[in-house]
């Protein structure tokens, strides 16, 4: 699934490419990836110029000329931007542009969504509202205040996006081994003095991430060809009985909240 970084990525290059062209048609091959009433969307859409792409957690936000597009890519959404050629099975929308280009969404999984919202609204509506913030705008005194009660997993607490914005599996796993923290302890269990660290620890991660272009793991890679290195940099995910980086224990591999979750025993005691 791409998260912060890979989403970024995909931002950044989306918008150098389509910034500044104009929608003036839409073909839809499965509907249900919009999440507003059809009609409505394909002409409130038509004609509309993109102005800018902005990201929140992991959602992209076309900035249009009355509304808000907001896009979230989910397990294995990616665009393409074509001409002429044949549309792809997995290709369930395509904007057309003024220019004669149009950028497809393609989707094996069909989980993604499309939620086409007023520009002086959206921010504080359904599904950007009830986003937590990223944990480089969140202050740690904000994050221990939120978690000192919960009594689920400090890893469940991380990807819960309510609480923080844009971790996912890859940067958790990461970030909760640079704070030296299990990711079975209970989060009610973590001190102020920890979720300093966890803040910071998340920063780091997320920042070396983006630089990188995101991480590049089975089926995820970034639009037009665009592939991350922070793969290279991954401390633990994804390392298992590989040596620890730090103490050179073996790194194992358990369950947490039913996701996958790699650990060093010694450092993550």
């Amino acid at each position: 699934m791409p998260e912060l970084p890979e989403v970024e990525t995909v931002r950044v290059t989306l918008e150098n490419e389509i910034r500044n062209e104009i929608i003036v048609g839409l073909d839809l091959y499965y509907s249900k990836i919009i999440k507003n009433e059809l009609e409505w969307f394909i002409y409130s859409i038509t004609n509309q110029k993109i102005h800018r792409i902005d990201r929140m957690g992991k959602y992209l936000i076309f900035i249009l000329d009355a509304y808000a597009m907001i896009i979230h890519l989910r397990m294995e959404g990616k665009f393409y931007i074509k001409t002429d050629e044949p549309i792809d099975k997995h290709e369930h929308v395509v904007f057309h542009f003024k220019s004669g280009r149009n950028l497809r969404y393609h989707d094996v999984r069909k989980f993604g969504t499309i939620t086409l919202l007023n520009i002086n609204t959206y921010l504080d509506e359904y599904p950007l509202i009830q986003l937590g913030r990223e944990p480089k705008n969140l202050d740690f005194h904000h994050f221990f205040e939120m978690i000192k009660n919960k009594k689920t997993t400090i890893k469940q607490v991380l990807l819960d996006q309510h609480i923080v914005a844009g971790l996912g599996n890859i940067y958790v796993d990461e970030t909760l081994f640079l704070s030296q923290i299990h990711p079975t302890r209970i989060a009610s269990s973590i001190t102020i003095k920890e979720a300093e660290i966890i803040i910071e620890s998340a920063r780091q991660v997320l920042e070396k991430a983006i630089e990188l272009g995101g991480t590049t793991i089975r089926s995820y890679t970034s639009s037009l060809g665009v592939h991350g290195r922070f793969q290279n940099e991954l401390n633990v995910h994804m390392k298992k009985g590989e040596p620890c980086p730090v103490c050179k224990t073996e790194i194992i591999k358990i369950k947490v909240g039913g996701r996958g979750t790699y650990v060093c025993p010694k450092c993550q005691h």
